[in-house]
């Protein structure tokens, strides 16, 4: 486990066992997982395919009273996964930190509640999965426009070039979200 430049964002990898078949690897240990600071339980495991490099899946998140922490990881490929401090009062309130999870490397990223997520693929065919502690709920999904210029998230598209659903391009900027989650609150 390592902290990132935003403590409660942890990348985490787990150990492979190679061999000349190929390599075993416990992906997820509910008991390890807590040692390294990922104290949640888990209760929705979702997975997406994006079939070309650029494909940006935006700043998502679900607000109270419906929040959920995700542990990502990248089944084949990889990408530059997001996360971006949404607590009122956080001393980091709005920066965001970024990681390259890679199939082969085999990185986890844990995303807090009161974080927005995302992701941008860097290689075509790439499909993440990320595992959940709160059931998917429509009426509390909300996010954030990826190229939110207050953000300044350094992706690796150009605009011009990213992948995005309609949904992802008609949502709204940082500086008019009013965020309900507060920094050192459950």
């Amino acid at each position: 486990m390592t902290s990132t430049k935003l403590p409660e964002v942890l990348l985490l990898r787990p150990r492979y066992l190679r061999d000349a078949r190929g390599y075993f690897v416990e992906t997820y240990n509910k008991r390890a997982a807590a040692t390294a600071g990922v104290a949640v339980d888990f209760v929705q495991d979702n997975q997406s395919l994006s079939l070309r490099a650029g494909t940006v899946r935006a700043l998502h998140f679900q607000v109270p009273p419906r929040p959920q922490a995700k542990l990502v990881r990248v089944v084949r490929g990889s990408i530059y996964d997001v996360a971006v401090d949404l607590r009122v009062g956080s001393p980091s309130y709005g920066a965001w930190v970024a990681e390259r999870l890679t199939a082969e490397g085999g990185e986890q990223l844990f995303v807090p509640q009161g974080f927005a997520h995302g992701f941008c693929t860097l290689e075509p065919n790439t499909e993440v999965a990320y595992k959940v502690d709160d059931y998917y709920a429509p009426e509390c999904e909300q996010g954030l426009i990826w190229n939110d210029p207050t953000l300044a998230i350094a992706w690796p598209a150009k605009a011009a070039d990213a992948v995005l659903s309609d949904k992802d391009r008609a949502l709204g900027p940082f500086a008019d979200f009013v965020s309900p989650f507060r920094y050192n609150e459950p």
